[in-house]
């Protein structure tokens, strides 16, 4: 049985419900402040972001398409002026926050977002909207793919999954927090102070994200390399940050030379971890037609739904999603694998779009509703594909930040235009082709996990046999036959073995978490 079974098969029980109960009790100390400081600042400003992504749409139905006279698709286009902004800022951001303090950067970019926010309350047209909409697109591009990691330079594997979702399921929270918002800003401030009830959701939002930033100033950590002594962390315990890295071989900030900018491209993570993201992230568009098909009810001189109903009726979507996305994190960090829920909400939500393809829209009122519901299903994979790519690249800590950006960015590349395509305005809440297109879409994204699985058990043969044709004890013994007097040949032996078994993946030589190599 290898080391890391027999670790396995001693681990208490009450590590499963929570990762840190089995740690020393100095790392479980540590790991609680990280936790309190990162997660809860990282998790309210998510939240924030999200109730703005989701405003914009719950503003649109409660008034502001009938106060600006917009038409047509263009709520898509405002949509994607914001994805535009979103999509050039996230690269150029995850590169500098190797070089910069995230504790500075990060908050600094939400202050600028919060004053952007409520300048959206001030549109007088559709393009002050599509302007504005960029800007705030651009400021939010540096919190996502920093956040994700950030967390990536501190966790190890059996605690990243759980961290990464519990930080995601915020994604799920604000949109559910913001029909409640929308509700209460039409009921009870519409008119108040000549501004309808739409703009005052802007001016609530940004109000509620001011402080958030602040105190990201004040309890953001920074990387193990450069995070300092603090009344939250002594020194002792940075110590054990980095420790705790250099255990599962995750490398601290290193030059960047043009062999190592070429390493982004040349092996094979870029080329299966961002379209497994793409197609993650374009593979839940059916949810966003509930609103509409609750809103397609009313006719002139009859209504079914108040403004109310619409804007908190499809809330059940997010819930679900909550629910899912923490199941997906306990469960793969339990399994030690990413794959496994990857496979089963792929499935579920073909299913779900085949359905919404197959139901006509007002006759199975019931059987459509919960399956607007089943479309979150597959919403909580996000920080599950993030983990992956921090742990399968934690070798090369630039190329590891350069590919957890570029997964997001590219995600946002095709969600700028796909939505148009396939979820025209003008076509909802039918959507035919659109439902059809993510059933297939999300065979893809589960095609792309195997592909991903595949090539890093396939790293993991070659380097077992790199390592058994090299190994330390073999050389050892054939240095034990030579004559004692013989040092410098020994030394050179020696050296060559370090310089081979250095050269392998770190990620393959940690014993800490073996995700790619878990049995199907």
């Amino acid at each position: 049985m290898s080391p890391s079974k027999k670790h396995d098969s001693s681990r208490p029980w009450t590590s499963y419900l929570w990762d840190t109960w089995d740690k020393p009790e100095a790392e479980r100390r540590f790991l609680f402040k990280l936790d309190a400081c990162l997660l809860t600042y990282a998790a309210l400003s998510y939240f924030s972001k999200y109730l703005d992504q989701q405003n914009i749409t719950n503003a649109y139905v409660s008034g502001m398409q009938e106060d600006l006279g917009l038409h047509g698709n263009q709520l898509n286009y405002i949509t994607t002026a914001w994805t535009c902004g979103y999509v050039i800022g996230q690269i150029p951001s995850n590169m500098l926050i190797t070089r910069i303090r995230p504790s500075i950067w990060i908050p600094a970019m939400e202050v600028i977002w919060s004053v952007l926010t409520m300048v959206l309350a001030s549109a007088k047209n559709f393009e002050t909207l599509v302007a504005v909409r960029f800007l705030v697109g651009l400021a939010e591009s540096t919190f996502y793919p920093a956040i994700q990691y950030v967390i990536g330079s501190w966790y190890k594997g059996d605690e990243l999954g759980k961290r990464a979702c519990i930080f995601h399921t915020a994604s799920a929270l604000g949109p559910m927090f913001s029909g409640f918002l929308q509700t209460g800003a039409y009921n009870g401030l519409n008119g108040v102070h000549g501004l309808a009830g739409w703009k005052w959701l802007f001016i609530i939002d940004g109000i509620i994200t001011i402080p958030i930033a602040l105190l990201g100033f004040v309890i953001m950590p920074d990387l193990p390399s450069t995070t300092r002594p603090s009344i939250f962390y002594t020194q002792e315990q940075i110590d054990i940050g980095k420790r705790r890295m250099e255990e599962i071989g995750r490398k601290p900030p290193a030059a960047f030379t043009r062999k190592k900018i070429l390493g982004f491209f040349t092996t094979w993570h870029i080329y299966t971890l961002v379209p497994l993201y793409i197609l993650f992230n374009n593979g839940g568009g059916p949810a966003n037609s509930m609103i509409f098909w609750l809103k397609s009810f009313n006719t002139p001189g009859h209504q079914v739904f108040t403004v109310g109903q619409i804007n908190t009726y499809p809330l059940g979507i997010q819930a679900v999603q909550v629910v899912t996305t923490l199941s997906y994190a306990w469960w793969s960090d339990i399994v030690r694998a990413r794959w496994p829920p990857m496979l089963f909400a792929g499935t579920w939500s073909m299913i779900t779009c085949i359905v919404l393809a197959s139901t006509p829209l007002y006759t199975h009122i019931t059987r459509r509703w919960v399956f607007y519901y089943f479309t979150g299903v597959q919403s909580g994979l996000s920080g599950l594909i993030l983990a992956w790519a921090n742990e399968l690249n934690g070798h090369d800590n630039e190329k590891r930040s350069f590919i957890v950006a570029s997964c997001n960015m590219w995600a946002y590349v095709m969600q700028a235009w796909l939505p148009i395509v396939i979820f025209p305005q003008v076509e909802q809440p039918r959507v035919l082709k659109g439902n059809i297109t993510t059933a297939c879409i999300n065979f893809g994204m589960m095609s792309f996990a195997m592909l991903t699985l595949y090539l890093s058990r396939r790293d993991q043969r070659l380097a077992a046999k790199r390592r058994a044709s090299t190994a330390p004890s073999e050389v050892s013994e054939d240095i034990a036959l030579e004559d004692e007097s013989d040092a410098d040949s020994k030394k050179s032996k020696a050296a060559e073995v370090t310089e081979v078994t250095n050269d392998i993946p770190v990620p393959v030589l940690a014993s800490e978490y073996r995700c790619a190599t878990t049995s199907v």
